[in-house]
């Protein structure tokens, strides 16, 4: 009878793990289906209209501006708004999927990103397939935010998941891929090389991170000169120096400037986050420790956020997914419960329709309060990593890869 109700429970669990990878699929459909329907969209008063999926169109025409040898950092006004921000390479490997009718690159991207992350997910050892769906359930709506504006965040959380959870089997190879492929999408995926201090074999690791940043670093040569590749590289870096110093984000910095005036101190924010993020890795005898590395997962996936200058709404399905691995790696209190959901109307629905449209413009946006949540809980996980006052389940103890 009792292996009867564990089958009946592990039946159930994988079934809620079913119904969380079809509502990954169907949102990804759903704002493939918004894109290709909605109206052009006008970005400021009087000016030039653009498809509703401009994101998707910057990355796709920046492909074709790298063969054809422009500056593909510059504005191309008559073609979509804003600027591209990423890698030479990155605007190579979307090549992939330029070349495809818009109807169907457009699901594509959407579908890598919204399953990047699920699968990124499920494949964390030490986690029930239950607790698997609640995670993948809490950043549901934040992940829909993102694809709807066809960015890239999703991609870029389940790259990071992906690299832990594949770092956790050894998979070094693939692990360390992951990792530098999000630095060349967005830089701040270089926080995750944290992770390589907690496993053994790290000649090894340093090997295929070394071998990929290299491989990334050239591949444009591909399409590319060497000299023009290096005007590339030089007019990235520019654009993201003149970017830092023109933009505070839906972060800590935002909020410091918002709130209290002190923009000048963006600089030495970041320093001192940086600080604090690291500073939990003077326990090094936790480091066999798995929910110590989760922590750590939780921990790079928002701070990623909450000290990046750029950070905006769409980006949050990063923290809410940071936020979703902390909660559910280890045992639940009164306080922690609290914080998630104060955490979900705070980060998902703050911005919804549910809200009032004077309270979201004139309150919610101006004064950052998406990103109040991310903050706390990111303090709360560092409070949890220095003191070590966290509570392991049994399965991650259990069933956890140990190194």
């Amino acid at each position: 009878m009792q292996l009867t109700k564990k089958s009946l429970l592990q039946t159930w669990h994988s079934k809620n793990l079913s119904i969380a990878l079809f509502a990954y699929f169907l949102i990804a459909v759903i704002a493939t289906a918004q894109g290709l329907f909605a109206g052009p969209k006008t970005y400021v008063p009087g000016g030039h209209s653009y498809i509703s999926y401009n994101n998707f169109r910057i990355f796709k025409l920046s492909f074709y501006h790298l063969l054809q040898g422009k500056d593909i950092y510059q504005l191309f006004p008559d073609e979509h708004w804003d600027l591209y921000k990423y890698s030479p390479a990155f605007a190579l490997c979307f090549g992939v999927l330029s070349w495809m009718p818009d109807s169907i690159g457009l699901l594509l991207w959407n579908l890598i990103n919204s399953l990047c992350l699920f699968f990124g997910i499920r494949l964390l050892p030490g986690l029930s397939d239950e607790k698997k769906s609640w995670i993948l359930l809490f950043s549901l709506l934040e992940m829909l935010l993102s694809i709807q504006n066809t960015q890239s965040n999703g991609l870029m959380a389940g790259l990071i998941v992906l690299a832990f959870a594949l770092a956790e089997r050894s998979k070094y190879a693939l692990s360390t891929l992951c990792i530098v492929f999000s630095f060349y999408i967005k830089i701040y995926g270089v926080l995750a090389f944290v992770f390589y201090l907690f496993y053994p074999g790290k000649l090894r690791l340093a090997g295929w991170s070394i071998f990929w940043m290299i491989l990334f670093a050239l591949l444009p040569l591909v399409v590319v000169n060497t000299h023009q590749l290096g005007f590339l590289y030089h007019s990235w870096f520019d654009l993201l120096m003149g970017d830092r110093s023109a933009s505070m984000g839906v972060s800590l910095m935002g909020i410091m400037d918002t709130w209290f005036h002190l923009a000048y101190l963006k600089n030495s924010i970041t320093l001192i986050g940086l600080l604090l993020f690291l500073l939990p890795l003077i326990h090094i005898n936790r480091y066999k420790d798995y929910t110590f590395r989760l922590l750590y997962l939780a921990s790079v996936l928002i701070w990623m956020v909450i000290f990046n200058h750029k950070a905006e709404s769409p980006t949050f399905v990063i923290v809410t997914a940071g936020i979703g691995i902390w909660y559910f790696s280890q045992h639940s209190d009164l306080l922690n419960r609290v914080l998630l959901i104060l955490s979900f109307f705070l980060i998902s629905m703050s911005v919804s329709d549910l809200v009032p449209a004077p309270v979201r413009d004139h309150l919610i946006r101006p004064y950052g309060i998406k990103a109040v949540m991310g903050i706390v809980v990111w303090l709360k996980i560092f409070y949890e990593q220095i003191t070590l006052r966290y509570r392991s389940l049994p399965s991650i103890t259990a069933d956890a890869a140990v190194i």
